[in-house]
């Protein structure tokens, strides 16, 4: 993800769910683009081998696309109704369905309770930022920072070459105004989420590890 520290005025709330818009879409191109790819070979009268690789990538791309979907709607949409509950089980089913693959694995440490909307979505954007520190995958480990509601997280994310993006950071803290476009949303709209929790959200390195810590 790319970003920018220079100063700017903060998105109204038009222009916030026009970004987070485009960043579901962004999201979802890709397999929903697989899927037409694979449509198409089927359409060609394809041999039987070529058949069975198209409908093989259908059915991955069809499954990815439903994750993310399911993901998305959670982390960035209205997912009940004000004031609703969410069970952390199922946020923890949907994280695993959309960051888990070959590279990256979770290893959750979190109470199965139920907990405010809004503290919810911001477990799941810590999730996000975590992953982005990890590029060639590594774990990610989710643990409690205090408990009841009032309850914070920690992800950790070890991985292979794990580095701190600065802007990423920058985009989190209260101390900065930072430009935000497309490709900066998500982190800013972590930041709400947490001021919104009455939290803060900090990423930092620990060791060797990237640490994103919401208390």
């Amino acid at each position: 993800m790319s970003g920018t520290s220079s100063s700017g005025p903060a998105p109204d709330a038009l222009e916030l769910a026009a970004l987070l818009c485009s960043r579901v879409c962004h999201d979802l191109i890709s397999p929903v683009g697989a899927i037409v790819n694979g449509l198409e070979v089927l359409d060609d009268n394809p041999k039987p081998e070529d058949r069975e690789f198209a409908l093989d990538l259908i059915r991955k791309s069809a499954k990815t696309a439903s994750a993310r979907l399911q993901f998305c709607r959670l982390a960035f949409g209205a997912a009940g109704s004000s004031g609703a509950q969410i069970d952390l089980g199922d946020a923890q089913a949907m994280a695993r369905g959309h960051l888990e693959d070959g590279k990256t694995t979770i290893a959750w440490n979190l109470p199965r309770v139920l907990l405010p909307k809004n503290r919810v979505k911001l477990l799941l954007n810590m999730l996000v930022i975590a992953q982005q520190t990890i590029p060639r995958g590594g774990v990610l480990t989710v643990d409690p920072v205090g408990e009841g509601e009032a309850i914070g997280f920690r992800v950790a994310a070890s991985g292979l070459n794990a580095r701190m993006p600065q802007n990423i950071a920058d985009l989190l803290s209260f101390d900065s105004s930072p430009v935000v476009d497309g490709h900066a949303v998500q982190p800013y709209y972590t930041r709400l989420l947490a001021q919104a929790c009455g939290l803060k959200v900090v990423l930092a390195p620990e060791g060797e590890a990237m640490v994103v810590t919401a208390s």
